[in-house]
């Protein structure tokens, strides 16, 4: 399996503009730009994208897991911080942090922990980041 997604820039890096696009035509010429990564203007920047992709695959896998324990989950909530500093002469992601908090009727909270535990180190955007990656797993009353 492949997908693509593509970037146009133009112009320098702080007065310069961008988009984005993926394959599947979800983001189309999506606006980025110095002010939306580095900034507090509104926009898409590449970590957020890439805490999107980990969160979004991190449920999928815990969905996962959790369905060859025989438990299927409710509701998975997950939220992604990227975390990008500054290191010698340019930047650097250092981290990802995983916050989850998911109903699963029947579960306990030993599975669910060694599930999530099992989900963030499997998950094929975990394995892709040279990042530190840390979880925050709550169970939710069913």
């Amino acid at each position: 399996m492949k997908r693509k997604a593509s970037a146009i820039w133009s112009g320098d890096l702080k007065k310069g503009r961008g988009t984005v696009s993926t394959e599947s035509k979800t983001l189309s010429n999506t606006p980025y730009s110095f002010s939306t990564r580095f900034e507090e203007e509104p926009g898409t920047n590449p970590e957020e994208l890439i805490g999107t992709a980990h969160a979004g695959c991190f449920s999928m896998a815990l969905s996962m897991i959790l369905g060859m324990a025989g438990l299927v989950p409710e509701k998975i909530e997950t939220e992604a911080t990227i975390t990008m500093e500054k290191q010698g002469d340019g930047f650097t992601i250092t981290a990802s942090h995983l916050d989850v908090t998911a109903t699963i009727p029947g579960a306990d909270e030993a599975a669910f922990q060694k599930a999530a535990e099992h989900a963030k180190l499997s998950c094929p955007i975990s394995k892709l980041l040279n990042a530190k990656i840390t979880l925050t797993a709550r169970l939710a009353p069913d």
